[in-house]
């Protein structure tokens, strides 16, 4: 059951999102960005900052909220709803859990208006469900780090003003030897090496990044030397419950699509969603969806109350981004030809929904996640 303030949120997302983005969702795609004003509008809504604490400037939202507001995004734009969940749950969040009070005063302000968007720099091109085997390295110099390596499939490379890296700082340690750094990327040595030609999500884009000899202050060490594995796996719940919603979000707006065409397609005198075929494919499908949706509401719910969570963030995103996929092909299958073309929308939903089982943890590691906490 849900209270009034997150059905507030959640309509209030909702009409902001079906005005707003969803007309212009395939437009996004073709520009392969996002206008940098609609960051502005979501900021002004509270949704860049939105579990974080008031005295931040954040919104100091339940997680149910969260969840509900990304679900809203994604049914609109699956892309968008990506670059929101980094946003909240690895840069926002990052900075305010390990971030020194000088370093939150310096970006979050911004982070949470919209006027920068965060990058998370963990990910490498022989690194990634195994953070710890990362090879980018930070090497202590007078007054701070020299910072070289290399990552890959960054989410808002491009387009990010600060990125939250990881780089190794003590070899000898192994994961032990692992920091965080803020990088602000108009530094001399941030190079995007290749913005990645996708099969969906293209207004969100992914990069590859270079470092040579990037110089970073100490000031820029986000928590202690050696907190880096940490912070990296801090924030696995909030951002596995945000997959899990965008799957859930993406997957409703192509069943709606689903269900408005069956009941207005007429084969052999009425309506396809009658004929038992489709009709049972569309109950199934939907059934599906609304166990996705209570997962995810009951991950964020034992997160509000302080519960362990991480199992049911994995089953949660596990999950939900499996039926997603099932849900957008069974959408297209019910409008047959129609739904392989471009025109009527499920090709960029199935699209835009694939990778939701591949990055926050593939569904491979939720599942050893899970087997682990049985």
């Amino acid at each position: 059951m849900l209270a009034e303030t997150q059905i507030a949120v959640r309509d209030h997302v909702r009409n902001f999102a079906q005005a707003r983005i969803r007309p212009h969702s395939q437009a996004y795609e073709a520009a392969g960005a996002f206008p940098p004003d609609l960051f502005i509008g979501l900021a002004d809504m509270g949704l860049l900052g939105m579990t974080a604490p008031e005295a931040f400037g954040g919104a100091g939202a339940d997680y149910v909220s969260y969840a509900l507001a990304l679900i809203e995004l994604a049914a609109a734009d699956g892309a968008l709803s990506t670059i929101v969940s980094i946003q909240n749950s690895l840069i926002v969040n990052g900075l305010a859990r390990f971030g020194d009070a000088e370093q939150q005063r310096r970006f979050l302000p911004d982070l949470i208006a919209g006027r920068t968007i965060g990058a998370f720099a963990l990910t490498e091109p022989d690194a990634g469900s195994d953070a710890s085997a990362i090879r980018t390295r930070a090497e202590k110099v007078e007054g701070g780090w020299r910072l070289n390596g290399a990552k890959q499939f960054i989410t808002s490379g491009r387009i990010a003003r600060l990125a939250i890296v990881f780089a190794v700082t003590d070899p000898s340690l192994g994961k032990k030897g692992i920091s965080a750094f803020l990088v602000p990327t108009d530094r001399a040595g941030y190079i995007v090496d290749n913005i990645e030609h996708k099969l969906g999500q293209g207004a969100s884009d992914t990069c590859a990044i270079r470092f040579e000899d990037l110089f970073l202050e100490d000031d820029l060490l986000l928590g202690a030397p050696g907190e880096g594995y940490k912070i990296a796996l801090s924030n696995l719940e909030a951002g596995r419950i945000g997959i899990a919603a965008q799957s859930v979000g993406m997957a409703r707006a192509a069943l709606e699509l689903a269900v408005d065409y069956a009941k207005t397609r007429v084969s052999f005198g009425k309506p396809i969603i009658e004929h038992q075929a489709v009709g049972f494919r569309l109950a199934d499908l939907a059934t599906r969806l609304e166990a996705a949706r209570l997962m995810v509401l009951a991950a964020a719910e034992r997160m509000d109350a302080g519960e362990p969570s991480l199992m049911q963030a994995s089953m949660a995103k596990l999950f939900a981004s499996e039926v997603a996929e099932q849900v957008v092909s069974g959408a297209i299958q019910t409008l047959g030809g129609y739904g392989y073309l471009e025109a009527f929308g499920l090709a960029k939903i199935y699209r835009d929904v694939r990778v939701t089982q591949i990055y926050e943890g593939t569904s491979d590691i939720q599942r050893m996640v899970i087997a682990r906490a049985l």
